[in-house]
């Protein structure tokens, strides 16, 4: 069977892409962009879905509890903000914890570099989140994404721009493969938020054989099962944590808190603390009601098989 890649999402179709192969299959909920299958052309939907080298999710928008896949078998995250209002702490660890979770390598490309007088605070407030993720400033425009990134974006490699709308995505890409094929928008003067260009997750083959997945702008990026990329950002209050007096220490006053003290020496912003809190405090919560989503849907299962295996026996053979 030949192999393909998942280079499109549509609501009712995957668009794959192999070797004289361009084509669409039936959608399944097991399948995201950037996974390759072994497709079988007398029933695409019995393709088979091969071993991912990495796999980023998040919790889906709404309150059915459901995980949503971002994209697979991606090595390096570009996670896009912008030298101005748009640039959130708390969003960048976010999805910094996605991608260290899902072991892709984190990079923050700082856009609009040549729009502010005091780069250096933006370069310092991006490379305070952690020391696992490189920090770019850039141009998006001309030749400054193709230098600046070309360490990551090498012949067979597959990368990611991730980030909210308006901050520069789809200018990359377009700038990586040397067109203008992909729409742009610009941002909104007053509050510095962009407008939705980019409305599917989409592969794009640019020159020098690197793969650019372009994404839509994400409002909301709930984490679940994140738990060791969380710990990844925040290793130093994991670290301090560790040190004190007791392994259930809240870090609200009990004596000898060895993260408290670091607040009162001027090494930890409490406002770093608190992050730290209500992203653990989203990801366990999200994590445990997945967890009972799935430990419902197969009592579900398990019933329904019973159910029918009793009808069976009742009607007998031949019944």
């Amino acid at each position: 069977m030949p192999q393909v890649r998942v280079i499109e999402v549509h609501r009712n179709a995957l668009h794959v892409l192999g070797d004289g192969i361009d084509t669409s299959i039936p959608p399944r909920a097991d399948a995201t962009v950037g996974d390759w299958l072994l497709l079988d052309q007398t029933r695409p939907q019995s393709s088979r879905l091969l071993e991912r080298k990495s796999l980023m999710k998040r919790r889906a928008p709404g309150t059915d509890r459901q995980i949503q896949l971002i994209a697979a078998n991606i090595e390096t995250a570009f996670i896009v903000s912008s030298c101005n209002q748009d640039l959130k702490l708390a969003r960048l660890e976010r999805y910094i914890a996605v991608a260290l979770e899902a072991g892709i390598t984190p990079v923050v490309v700082l856009t609009k570099a040549d729009q502010t007088s005091d780069v250096q605070a933006y370069i310092d407030k991006a490379s305070s989140i952690s020391h696992l993720a490189s920090v770019v400033t850039l141009d998006a425009r001309g030749d400054e994404p193709r230098q600046k990134l070309a360490d990551w974006c090498k012949p067979g490699q597959t990368v990611a721009f991730l980030g909210t709308s308006g901050v520069g995505k789809s200018t990359l890409t377009n700038a990586l493969s040397g067109t203008q094929a992909i729409a742009t928008q610009a941002i909104r003067q007053d509050d510095a938020k962009g407008r939705h260009t980019t409305t599917r997750r989409q592969l794009h083959q640019v020159p020098g054989g690197c793969v650019v997945l372009d994404t839509p702008g994400m409002r909301e990026l709930q984490l679940t099962e994140a738990e060791s990329g969380i710990e990844d950002v925040f290793a130093d209050i994991v670290d301090l944590a560790r040190q004190c007096r007791f392994k259930d220490c809240r870090h609200e006053g009990e004596p000898e808190c060895a993260v408290q003290e670091a607040i009162e020496s001027g090494d930890l912003d409490p406002a770093r603390l608190g992050r730290w809190r209500k992203l653990s405090a989203e990801e366990a919560f999200n994590s445990a009601s997945l967890a009972e989503r799935r430990t419902k849907d197969k009592a579900f299962g398990k019933m329904v098989r019973r159910i029918t295996k009793d009808h069976d026996k009742r009607r007998g053979p031949g019944g």
